[in-house]
C-alpha cells in the first residue's frame, strides 16, 4: 500500500474553498478580492490577546514586507507558512518523489489536501517557538486577571497564531478561485505598499516629502553647507534619501520594461478562419514568485538562527554573534541578505565601516549566488510544477484548437517549438530577477521595504493589470472565452 492508499482519507477530508461551478463575472471577481483585502487590513490590525504591544523581537525582521507578517497581529506570522509549504512541494515535485500526476483529477486532489495539510503543520511549527522562544512575551498580570496561568496564556496566544495562519491560507485559496490574481501577491502587494506610502508621506517615520519640506524650511540638514561633502552625503545616503528615490523609480522602469520584453509566437486558429493570436514567451517567464520561495528559504534560515540564538546561551561565535536580534558576525551574518546601502558601503560610514572589506565583499558575494542560482533553480521547479513547461503549454495550445502557421497540428511539433524558448528564458529570467532584487536591496528603497520587496511589488501588480485586462476582454467578447477554455 504506498502513501497516497494510506493519507487519501486525511488529505481528501480537508476543508476547500468550492471551485465556481460557473463564470464568475468580472464585477463580482472585483468585489472577493476587494473583501479579502480589506479583510487581510483589518487582520493586521486586530492585536494578539495576552501580548503587549511592541514587546518581543520582531519575527522575519526585513522578510517581514515580502511574507505579509503582521508583528503581534494575528497574522503574526503572515504568509510563512504558505511560502514555505510551497519550496517542500516544489522540491520533492520536482525531484517526482511524491508520484502525484496532477492533470489526473484524484491526485489533484491529494496535491491540494497535501498542500493544506503542510501549511497547517509550517504554521504550527513557527507559533510554537515564536510564543516559547521568547520571540513574543505574555503579559502575566492578565493571566492574574484572567484566573489562568502564564502556561494558559501562552496557549491562548499560540492559539491565535495558529488560527490567523489558516484564515490567511483560505484567504489565498478564495482570492484564487472566485477574485483576481492570488491572495499571495495580493498580500505582498498590500503589506508593501503600507511600507512604501508611510515611507513617502508620514512624518513620524521620516517621509521623503516631509524631510524636504524641513530642509527646504531650514528646519533640518547638516551643518554646514548642504553642497560640501557632509551635506551631500547627507541628502544622497542620509535622511535626504536621494539615492532610495532613485532606486525606487529605477526599479518601477526596469521590471516595467523587463516584463514587456517577450518572443511572441503566432498562433492561428485551425476551425475559425481568420482567427489569430499571440502566445508570449516573457523574458521573465515564470513570473517573480520563484523569487518569494528563495527569499522565504532565506527567512527561515535567520529564523532558525534567531531560535538558536534565543535558546542556547552557549551558541558558538562561528555559528553567530546576535546585537538586537541581529547576527553581526557568524555564518548567520554571511548567510543574511544585505537589506541597505550602509551594510556595504564602507566609505559612506554605517554599519559596514565596522567590517574588513574581504568581510563585506564575501556577504554580497553569498548574496547573489543564493538569489541567482536560487532564482534560476525555483524558476525551473516552478515552470513544471504549474503545467507551463513546453509539453503542457503544448497540450493546451493543442486543446484549445490553435496551432502554429507552417507546422504542423501536433503536440510533439509544438513541443519541439516551445523547447527552443521556454527552457532557456526560465533559466534567464530567473537569474535576472535574482541579480534585481540583489542590487534592489544594496541601493535601497524609500521608506523600509526592502528592494526585493519593491520589486516584487511592481511586478505582481503588473501581472495583476494584465489579468484584470484580460478579463475586461472576456466579458465583452464570451466567444473568446469559449474558444480558449476560459
Amino acid at each position: 500500500m504506498g502513501w497516497k492508499e494510506v493519507a487519501e482519507p486525511v488529505l481528501t477530508r480537508m476543508p476547500v474553498v468550492r471551485q465556481p461551478k460557473s463564470h464568475v463575472p468580472f464585477k463580482r471577481k472585483l468585489l472577493w478580492t476587494g473583501g479579502i483585502l480589506m479583510l487581510y487590513f483589518l487582520l493586521t490590525n486586530i492585536y494578539l490577546v495576552g501580548v503587549p504591544r511592541g514587546s518581543g523581537s520582531a519575527l522575519f525582521q526585513q522578510f517581514q514586507s515580502i511574507l505579509a507578517v503582521g508583528q503581534g497581529t494575528l497574522l503574526q506570522v503572515g504568509i510563512a507558512p504558505i511560502v514555505t509549504a510551497s519550496i517542500v512541494l516544489q522540491l520533492l515535485g520536482g525531484t517526482d518523489l511524491l508520484g502525484l500526476d496532477t492533470n489526473d483529477p484524484r491526485d489533484q486532489v491529494l496535491y491540494q489536501g497535501l498542500q493544506k495539510l503542510l501549511v497547517v503543520v509550517m504554521t504550527v511549527m513557527m507559533a510554537i517557538p515564536t510564543v516559547w522562544a521568547g520571540f513574543l512575551t505574555v503579559d502575566p498580570s492578565l493571566a492574574g486577571q484572567l484566573g489562568i496561568s502564564t502556561l494558559g496564556l501562552e496557549l491562548l496566544v499560540f492559539a491565535q497564531i495558529v488560527v490567523g495562519g489558516i484564515l490567511i491560507l483560505y484567504m489565498d485559496e478564495i482570492v484564487s478561485k472566485w477574485g483576481v490574481g492570488s491572495g499571495v501577491g495580493l498580500f505582498i502587494i498590500a503589506g508593501v505598499s503600507q511600507k512604501l506610502v508611510a515611507g513617502l508621506f508620514s512624518p513620524r517615520a521620516g517621509g521623503f516629502l516631509p524631510t524636504w519640506f524641513d530642509i527646504a524650511l531650514g528646519r533640518a540638514g547638516p551643518d554646514g553647507s548642504l553642497v560640501g561633502g557632509s551635506g551631500l552625503q547627507y541628502l544622497i545616503f542620509g535622511e535626504g534619501q536621494i539615492l532610495a528615490l532613485f532606486t525606487t523609480v529605477l526599479i518601477f522602469a526596469v521590471v516595467v520594461y523587463a516584463e514587456s520584453v517577450r518572443v511572441e509566437i503566432p498562433l492561428s486558429h485551425s476551425r475559425v478562419k481568420g482567427a489569430r493570436g499571440r502566445f508570449p514567451v516573457k523574458l521573465i517567464y515564470a513570473s517573480v514568485l520563484p523569487m518569494i520561495l528563495v527569499r522565504a528559504l532565506q527567512a527561515n534560515l535567520q529564523f532558525l538562527g534567531q531560535i538558536i540564538n534565543q535558546t542556547w546561551a552557549g551558541m558558538p561565535a562561528w555559528l553567530g554573534v546576535y546585537q538586537q536580534g541581529s547576527p553581526v558576525s557568524g555564518f548567520f551574518y554571511y548567510m543574511s541578505p544585505i537589506y541597505s546601502p550602509d551594510q556595504w558601503m564602507w566609505w559612506a560610514g554605517g554599519s559596514a565601516a565596522n567590517y574588513e572589506i574581504w568581510q563585506i565583499m564575501l556577504r554580497v558575494g553569498i548574496d547573489l549566488s543564493i538569489m541567482i542560482f536560487g532564482g534560476a533553480i525555483f524558476a525551473i521547479f516552478w515552470v513544471e510544477t504549474t503545467d507551463m513547461g513546453p509539453e503542457s503549454t503544448a497540450k493546451q495550445i493543442q486543446n484549445s484548437g490553435m496551432q502554429i502557421p507552417g507546422f504542423r497540428q501536433n503536440t510533439g511539433v509544438l513541443e519541439k517549438v516551445m523547447e527552443r524558448y521556454i527552457p532557456q528564458v526560465t533559466v534567464i529570467g530567473g537569474a535576472l530577477v535574482g541579480l534585481l532584487a540583489v542590487m534592489a536591496n544594496m541601493l535601497g528603497t524609500i521608506g523600509t521595504v526592502s528592494g526585493t520587496g519593491l520589486l516584487l511589488t511592481v511586478s505582481i501588480t503588473y501581472k495583476l493589470y494584465e489579468e484584470i485586462a484580460e478579463e475586461q476582454l472576456m466579458e465583452m467578447h464570451p466567444m473568446m472565452r469559449d474558444m480558449f477554455g476560459k
